[in-house]
């Protein structure tokens, strides 16, 4: 068995509720952006396309669950039965964290991301953003494509996983 798939099982364990719940209430103290050194779920991070080198980042983004509101209408008459709550975003909460991410960190691009925990009130995801200026990046033949102009911010324009299964692109055609 390879050492991947002995990490993807060590997480599926229900032996590991313990250290998880201790990390959440860390997790919850913490900042909504947390830069980290390692990814918490290695085998998930490597099949996204991380790897350990320079140029690589790591940030744990908290995301708040439930639906949204539309914002309060204040001037002139309001409909009767605006849409206020119960409001559906066409965005998945993975979606909105690393649009958030993105925000928070202007000069690096996302790559993807995963998710890794949630409580009653937040999601965690991880999300990998590469930096497209450093030299180890765009000398590596593999990931030096995000360093060309018209991957730009593809996390606004959709372009990463999440994004993508958002838009309904990943559907299959099948009858």
């Amino acid at each position: 068995m390879s050492m991947y798939k002995q990490i993807k099982q060590t997480w599926q364990n229900k032996e590991n509720k313990e250290l998880i719940r201790d990390r959440k209430i860390e997790w919850r103290k913490a900042l909504s952006f947390v830069k980290i050194t390692r990814p918490t779920r290695l085998d998930k991070a490597r099949a996204l396309g991380y790897k350990a080198k320079e140029g690589f980042i790591i940030v744990r983004a908290r995301v708040k669950k439930g639906g949204r509101k539309r914002p309060k209408i204040t001037s002139g008459r309001r409909p009767r039965r605006y849409g206020r709550v119960k409001y559906t975003t066409h965005k998945s909460l993975r979606w909105i964290a690393e649009e958030r991410t993105a925000r928070k960190y202007p000069n690096l691009e996302v790559l993807n991301s995963y998710w890794v925990t949630e409580d009653g009130q937040h999601k965690w995801y991880e999300v990998i953003l590469v930096d497209p200026y450093n030299p180890n990046i765009t000398k590596d033949q593999d990931i030096n494509w995000i360093c060309e102009r018209q991957h730009k911010n593809r996390v606004y324009r959709g372009l990463t996983s999440a994004g993508k299964k958002s838009r309904g692109l990943r559907k299959s055609t099948k009858g």
